[in-house]
């Protein structure tokens, strides 16, 4: 039987293979590639960055990533579908005790599979980060570098700076593929996004961190893009987090295949007439090269949009219509005191982008529920808030609750586009007495526009870290999250998680 260190020593054979011990695609090629394509651009791009391109900017606004993605990590590990996917890696894959799992003390996976529970995990509420143009950035890509840290031997962790930096390469990639196409732009339709993008910013962020060549690390994107999509049909059901877990660990899975000598194609990222790459994903796709982190015109897009932080755990489109039922409950409070009741209210109207897998008049479920902009709007119309709590099964049965869904009316105005950049909650309650309230939001508090403060930002780490871990642990993790660019290697962070 394989004892711990055999067993680790199995993954770490990946980072001798990673300093070059084979040659890559290019290099083998009956017809070497001299002129350097997008695909090759990213893979140089990969290689090249380094901890002095991060500024003070991209460094505070990634680490409030890190920690808040740890954060609804460890209170999605509370939920069913975590659980049901934690058991299946128990029981149908030998147990490799490699990296830790979210809020399972001394619990242990091979790296591939922590960074698909974790991933879970982080998407099993749907409280997770959202970016612009519409992806989760962030789930895709921690579990994977955390996994790698923790397989990597004592002497070998990566410095806070080196996973910082990975991290960065890892949301970079996702958000520079996302800018090739006008379409990404939008809400999406056909596939969840994270399960594209984010796949391939797996891959980017551990070929970093394993310190791949740039043919290498090119050939880890073209290996995760094979591995990459997943349909919106899944939307609001319990396979809709598998798809942030797949992306993680489909995009460490694609980096350990590249250190390998695993080739792949070397024009996946390009726009080549006939041939089918990333291009497969977006129709209006129009690729570019990315500039060398040197170049003095080049800034990591962290550093030009800030993120959005969710306040409660749904779709993102939730938090304008929860917010604007929310201001017509305090006038209606204010107007007729106490609690909100159903008997007073005739007609509820949502305007609201066209978006048919958030129109959900009626949810049954938890995860019905967080992607439905009636049930948003009705719950903070009679609590004045959406909380965590909103999405228990008795939460979601009220018959106060059900009575004010009856009554939900959709309009799609031709201003409120299905973009997160752009669009508007609107709500407008008539009365029995027939006067009428309204209340509007156009950007709420957590978006990238009006981002959360710090205060609040670590208020919800403490509420969600807090429902798995003691409070020493949860205030030792908030120091090394803000601690992380000047810490020697990552073992203080890893340590609060074991």
């Amino acid at each position: 039987m394989l004892s711990t260190l055999q067993r680790s020593a199995r993954y770490l054979s990946v980072i001798s293979t990673a300093r070059g011990l084979h040659k890559s695609a290019l290099e083998v090629a009956e017809h070497p590639v001299h002129e350097e394509t997008v695909t090759s651009s990213f893979g140089r791009f990969i290689q090249s960055v380094q901890p002095r391109h991060l500024s003070p900017t991209v460094l505070h606004r990634s680490k409030r990533m890190v920690l808040d993605s740890i954060g609804v990590g460890l209170l999605g590990s509370t939920t069913e579908v975590f659980e049901l996917a934690l058991q299946h890696c128990k029981q149908m894959y030998a147990p490799d005790d490699i990296s830790f799992v979210y809020g399972r003390q001394g619990a242990k996976l091979s790296p591939t599979l922590a960074a698909f529970v974790n991933g879970v995990a982080a998407h099993s509420m749907d409280f997770d980060d959202t970016w612009h143009p519409a992806t989760h950035p962030s789930g895709a890509v921690l579990p994977a570098i955390l996994a790698i840290s923790d397989m990597l031997p004592s002497h070998s962790k990566p410095s806070g700076l080196d996973f910082l930096t990975a991290f960065n390469v890892g949301i970079e990639i996702q958000g520079r593929l996302m800018g090739f196409s006008n379409d990404a732009h939008n809400i999406p339709k056909r596939f969840h996004p994270p399960s594209v993008v984010g796949t391939l910013g797996s891959a980017a962020a551990c070929a970093r961190l394993l310190c791949l060549d740039r043919n290498q690390s090119s050939n880890a994107l073209a290996i995760a893009a094979s591995l990459a999509g997943a349909p919106m049909a899944n939307a609001a059901t319990q396979s809709k987090p598998l798809h942030i877990g797949n992306a993680a660990r489909l995009g460490l899975e694609a980096a350990l295949l590249a250190s390998r000598g695993l080739e792949a194609s070397p024009l996946v990222l390009d726009a080549v007439p006939g041939v089918a790459g990333f291009s497969a994903f977006y129709e209006d796709y129009a690729p570019h090269h990315i500039s060398s982190p040197d170049d003095k015109e080049h800034s990591f897009l962290i550093e030009r949009q800030d993120i959005a932080f969710k306040r409660f755990p749904a779709h993102l489109g939730m938090h304008w219509i929860a917010d604007a039922a929310a201001i017509v409950h305090k006038t209606l409070v204010g107007l007729r005191g106490g609690s909100v009741s159903p008997s007073l209210v005739q007609d509820i109207l949502l305007r609201v982008p066209v978006s048919k897998y958030i129109n959900r008049p009626f949810p049954e479920s938890e995860h019905q529920a967080r992607h439905s902009f009636q049930f948003n709007a009705c719950t903070a119309l009679l609590d004045g808030e959406v909380t965590v709590q909103s999405f228990h099964p008795e939460a979601i049965r009220r018959p106060e609750l059900q009575a004010l869904l009856s009554l939900v009316r959709l309009e799609h105005p031709h201003d409120n586009p299905a973009n997160f950049n752009v669009m508007y909650g609107e709500v407008e309650v008539t009365l029995a007495s027939g006067d009428v309230l309204q209340g509007r939001c156009d950007t709420f508090y957590g978006h990238w526009r009006n981002p959360l403060s710090d205060e609040s930002l670590h208020k919800k780490f403490r509420h969600n870290a807090g429902t798995v871990l003691v409070p020493e642990v949860v205030e030792n993790l908030i120091k090394s999250v803000e601690d992380l660019e000047h810490l020697d290697d990552c073992r203080p962070l890893l340590k609060q998680l074991q």
